[in-house]
Protein backbone atom coordinates (compact mmCIF):
# COMPACT_ATOMS: atom_id res chain seq x y z
CA UNK A 1 0.00 0.00 0.00
CA UNK A 2 1.30 3.55 -0.76
CA UNK A 3 1.90 6.11 1.79
CA UNK A 4 0.85 9.67 2.18
CA UNK A 5 4.16 10.55 3.59
CA UNK A 6 7.78 10.31 2.40
CA UNK A 7 9.13 12.06 5.29
CA UNK A 8 12.05 14.04 2.27
CA UNK A 9 10.67 17.36 3.54
CA UNK A 10 11.74 16.50 6.70
CA UNK A 11 14.42 18.60 7.05
CA UNK A 12 12.66 21.48 5.46
CA UNK A 13 14.08 21.36 1.94
CA UNK A 14 12.05 20.06 -1.12
CA UNK A 15 13.23 18.42 -4.87
CA UNK A 16 12.46 19.96 -7.58
CA UNK A 17 11.55 17.92 -10.99
CA UNK A 18 15.47 17.54 -12.32
CA UNK A 19 18.41 17.61 -9.83
CA UNK A 20 18.88 19.42 -6.55
CA UNK A 21 17.01 20.47 -3.34
CA UNK A 22 15.77 24.50 -1.88
CA UNK A 23 14.48 25.39 0.89
CA UNK A 24 10.82 25.14 1.51
CA UNK A 25 10.97 28.77 2.02
CA UNK A 26 12.65 29.46 -1.67
CA UNK A 27 10.87 31.87 -3.77
CA UNK A 28 9.80 29.04 -6.29
CA UNK A 29 7.82 27.17 -3.85
CA UNK A 30 6.15 30.65 -2.42
CA UNK A 31 5.04 30.84 -6.42
CA UNK A 32 4.16 27.21 -6.68
CA UNK A 33 2.44 27.29 -3.46
CA UNK A 34 0.38 30.50 -4.08
CA UNK A 35 -0.70 28.88 -7.90
CA UNK A 36 -1.76 25.58 -5.70
CA UNK A 37 -3.81 27.87 -3.50
CA UNK A 38 -5.37 29.50 -6.61
CA UNK A 39 -6.53 26.26 -8.17
CA UNK A 40 -8.03 25.34 -4.32
CA UNK A 41 -9.88 28.60 -4.77
CA UNK A 42 -11.30 27.85 -8.11
CA UNK A 43 -12.26 24.18 -6.99
CA UNK A 44 -14.20 26.16 -4.59
CA UNK A 45 -15.72 28.63 -7.17
CA UNK A 46 -16.23 25.87 -9.61
CA UNK A 47 -18.46 23.80 -7.33
CA UNK A 48 -20.22 26.95 -6.46
CA UNK A 49 -20.80 28.18 -10.12
CA UNK A 50 -24.00 27.72 -11.58
CA UNK A 51 -23.56 27.71 -15.57
CA UNK A 52 -21.87 24.77 -16.73
CA UNK A 53 -19.92 26.52 -19.18
CA UNK A 54 -18.02 28.16 -16.44
CA UNK A 55 -17.64 25.54 -14.58
CA UNK A 56 -16.08 24.14 -17.40
CA UNK A 57 -13.65 26.99 -17.94
CA UNK A 58 -12.83 26.67 -14.60
CA UNK A 59 -11.75 23.14 -14.69
CA UNK A 60 -9.46 23.91 -17.69
CA UNK A 61 -7.63 26.85 -15.86
CA UNK A 62 -7.10 24.66 -12.89
CA UNK A 63 -5.69 22.15 -15.31
CA UNK A 64 -3.34 25.05 -16.54
CA UNK A 65 -2.33 25.83 -13.31
CA UNK A 66 -0.84 22.24 -13.04
CA UNK A 67 1.31 23.23 -16.40
CA UNK A 68 2.50 26.14 -14.89
CA UNK A 69 3.20 24.40 -11.35
CA UNK A 70 4.94 21.63 -12.95
CA UNK A 71 7.43 23.89 -14.70
CA UNK A 72 7.65 26.50 -12.32
CA UNK A 73 9.28 23.05 -10.38
CA UNK A 74 11.28 22.30 -12.85
CA UNK A 75 15.47 23.34 -12.79
CA UNK A 76 15.73 25.32 -16.06
CA UNK A 77 17.80 22.16 -17.51
CA UNK A 78 14.89 20.68 -17.04
CA UNK A 79 11.80 22.82 -17.68
CA UNK A 80 11.63 22.76 -21.59
CA UNK A 81 10.61 18.94 -20.74
CA UNK A 82 7.31 20.56 -18.60
CA UNK A 83 6.35 23.43 -20.56
CA UNK A 84 2.98 23.13 -21.88
CA UNK A 85 1.65 27.01 -21.44
CA UNK A 86 2.31 28.94 -24.56
CA UNK A 87 0.98 31.85 -26.76
CA UNK A 88 -2.43 29.82 -27.30
CA UNK A 89 -3.44 29.49 -23.74
CA UNK A 90 -2.80 33.18 -23.22
CA UNK A 91 -5.03 33.62 -26.77
CA UNK A 92 -7.77 31.27 -24.86
CA UNK A 93 -8.13 33.28 -22.07
CA UNK A 94 -8.34 36.49 -23.77
CA UNK A 95 -11.37 35.45 -26.05
CA UNK A 96 -12.99 33.98 -23.28
CA UNK A 97 -12.58 37.25 -21.49
CA UNK A 98 -13.71 39.19 -23.81
CA UNK A 99 -16.45 36.81 -24.66
CA UNK A 100 -17.90 36.96 -21.45
CA UNK A 101 -17.17 40.33 -21.00
CA UNK A 102 -19.47 41.37 -23.67
CA UNK A 103 -22.14 39.91 -21.57
CA UNK A 104 -21.76 42.11 -18.52
CA UNK A 105 -22.33 45.67 -17.87
CA UNK A 106 -18.54 46.59 -16.37
CA UNK A 107 -18.67 48.66 -13.39
CA UNK A 108 -17.23 52.22 -13.11
CA UNK A 109 -15.73 51.71 -9.76
CA UNK A 110 -14.16 48.85 -7.33
CA UNK A 111 -17.16 46.59 -6.28
CA UNK A 112 -16.73 45.06 -2.70
CA UNK A 113 -17.05 41.19 -3.24
CA UNK A 114 -19.79 39.01 -1.65
CA UNK A 115 -23.05 39.84 -4.07
CA UNK A 116 -23.39 36.15 -4.20
CA UNK A 117 -21.68 32.64 -2.90
CA UNK A 118 -20.07 31.96 -6.34
CA UNK A 119 -19.19 35.72 -7.16
CA UNK A 120 -17.24 35.79 -3.87
CA UNK A 121 -15.36 32.52 -4.12
CA UNK A 122 -14.62 34.03 -7.60
CA UNK A 123 -12.94 37.41 -6.18
CA UNK A 124 -11.20 35.31 -3.78
CA UNK A 125 -9.47 32.93 -6.18
CA UNK A 126 -8.75 36.41 -8.88
CA UNK A 127 -6.60 37.74 -5.08
CA UNK A 128 -4.97 34.53 -4.62
CA UNK A 129 -3.83 34.70 -8.74
CA UNK A 130 -2.97 38.02 -8.19
CA UNK A 131 -0.51 37.19 -5.46
CA UNK A 132 0.51 33.91 -7.47
CA UNK A 133 1.46 36.70 -10.63
CA UNK A 134 3.57 38.73 -7.96
CA UNK A 135 5.50 35.89 -6.83
CA UNK A 136 5.89 34.55 -10.49
CA UNK A 137 6.82 38.15 -11.54
CA UNK A 138 9.76 38.09 -9.23
CA UNK A 139 10.74 35.03 -9.94
CA UNK A 140 10.91 35.61 -14.12
CA UNK A 141 13.19 38.43 -13.16
CA UNK A 142 15.39 36.65 -10.98
CA UNK A 143 15.79 34.20 -13.82
CA UNK A 144 14.42 31.26 -12.00
CA UNK A 145 12.03 30.76 -14.54
CA UNK A 146 12.58 31.45 -18.03
CA UNK A 147 8.93 31.08 -19.70
CA UNK A 148 7.27 34.55 -19.66
CA UNK A 149 3.95 33.09 -20.85
CA UNK A 150 3.64 31.83 -17.56
CA UNK A 151 3.44 35.35 -16.18
CA UNK A 152 1.05 36.33 -18.85
CA UNK A 153 -1.16 33.54 -17.92
CA UNK A 154 -1.41 34.18 -14.75
CA UNK A 155 -2.07 38.58 -15.39
CA UNK A 156 -5.19 37.44 -17.77
CA UNK A 157 -6.75 34.66 -15.44
CA UNK A 158 -7.22 37.26 -13.11
CA UNK A 159 -9.00 39.65 -15.00
CA UNK A 160 -11.36 36.78 -16.78
CA UNK A 161 -11.69 35.93 -13.01
CA UNK A 162 -13.14 39.34 -12.46
CA UNK A 163 -15.81 38.74 -15.50
CA UNK A 164 -16.90 35.65 -14.40
CA UNK A 165 -17.45 36.75 -10.98
CA UNK A 166 -19.59 39.87 -12.43
CA UNK A 167 -21.40 37.15 -14.80
CA UNK A 168 -22.04 34.84 -11.96
CA UNK A 169 -23.54 37.78 -9.87
CA UNK A 170 -26.11 38.63 -13.01
CA UNK A 171 -27.11 35.31 -13.36
CA UNK A 172 -28.21 35.51 -10.12
CA UNK A 173 -30.00 38.78 -10.11
CA UNK A 174 -27.78 40.72 -8.52
CA UNK A 175 -27.40 43.19 -11.76
CA UNK A 176 -25.93 46.23 -10.16
CA UNK A 177 -22.74 45.57 -7.95
CA UNK A 178 -22.10 46.91 -4.22
CA UNK A 179 -19.56 49.71 -4.70
CA UNK A 180 -16.78 49.94 -2.90
CA UNK A 181 -16.94 53.31 -2.68
CA UNK A 182 -20.56 55.07 -1.49
CA UNK A 183 -21.85 59.09 -1.00
CA UNK A 184 -22.69 58.15 2.49
CA UNK A 185 -21.21 56.14 5.77
CA UNK A 186 -23.48 53.36 6.53
CA UNK A 187 -22.56 53.13 9.70
CA UNK A 188 -24.60 54.50 12.92
CA UNK A 189 -23.02 57.49 14.17
CA UNK A 190 -25.22 57.73 17.41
Amino acid sequence: MASFFTREGDEGYSGLLGKGRIPKYDLRLEAIGDIDEASSALGMARFLCTPSKTKAILLQVQRDLYHIMAETAATLETAEKFHVIGAQHITWLEETTDTWGGTVRLPEEFIVPGDTMAGAALDLARTVVRRAERRMAELLQLGGVQNGDLLRYLNRLSSLLFVLELTENQEAGKQNPTLAKTDHDDRNTD
